[in-house]
């Protein structure tokens, strides 16, 4: 079963969020997912001790840098999805995570501060990649986006396309529901009513549904 890593030095830019959404919904659709919480803020953890996970949802936080590579191969090998919210920082750490991953995940806000140093971990998969002498799968996600993009929006993602920079589509959306996942824990299924559910949970689904297409290959 696949590797997603979700890498991106910007604090701030919906690593864990993503990571989150992305976890829940493989989970609903009926995967066997391990979020590995490499982040020292311990987001994800924070959101596990919130509330009861989700079925088909299991969290570690012990793995440090020796053990991130025996880890990602003993849970690949267990069939299960692994999803992988990394530091915000270029580290060993980081760098064995990319790679081993079938796919990296960059999430940034339309801004261009946000879009300056998000590039940074397409840098370093290049890094990667020259040495391990193959290519690493990743995309953008915009995290934070509102209905109607900014002008802001549409030249960032209009320079990264013309990079060729894989962008996922639909970016996640500012949801109330989605900051909300850090106070009640669950998923969107399970937590209180947070503004407009509907809409939330049609976003997570076609995002997971956008990452899946690209893990088995269908989608750019």
């Amino acid at each position: 079963m696949p590797i997603v890593t979700v890498a991106s030095p910007k604090g701030g830019a919906g690593k864990s969020t993503a990571s989150i959404i992305l976890a829940t919904e493989l989970a609903h659709a009926g995967a066997e997912v391990t979020i590995l919480d490499c982040d020292p803020n311990r987001s994800i953890s924070i959101w596990a001790d919130r509330g009861t996970l989700p079925p088909r949802i299991n969290v570690r936080s012990d793995v440090g840098e020796s053990e991130i590579v025996k880890t990602l191969k003993q849970q690949d090998a267990d069939g299960r999805v692994v999803i992988v919210d990394l530091e915000g920082v270029a580290s060993r750490l980081v760098s064995r995570a990319i790679s081993q991953a079938d796919l990296v995940l960059t999430p940034m806000r339309a801004t261009t501060l946000d879009a300056t140093i998000g590039v940074r971990a397409l840098a370093l998969i290049e890094e990667e990649e020259e040495a391990l002498g193959r290519a690493i799968r990743h995309a953008v996600v915009f995290t934070m986006t509102r209905a109607i993009k900014s002008k802001q929006h549409t030249a960032i993602e209009k320079s990264l396309r013309g990079q060729g920079v894989d962008i996922i589509t639909p970016p996640l959306m500012e949801r109330a529901a989605f900051s909300a996942l850090f106070e009640f824990g669950g998923d969107l299924r399970t937590m209180p009513v947070q503004g407009k559910m509907e809409p939330a949970a049609e976003n997570a689904s076609a995002f997971a549904q956008a990452v899946y297409n690209r893990l088995v290959g269908k989608g750019l």
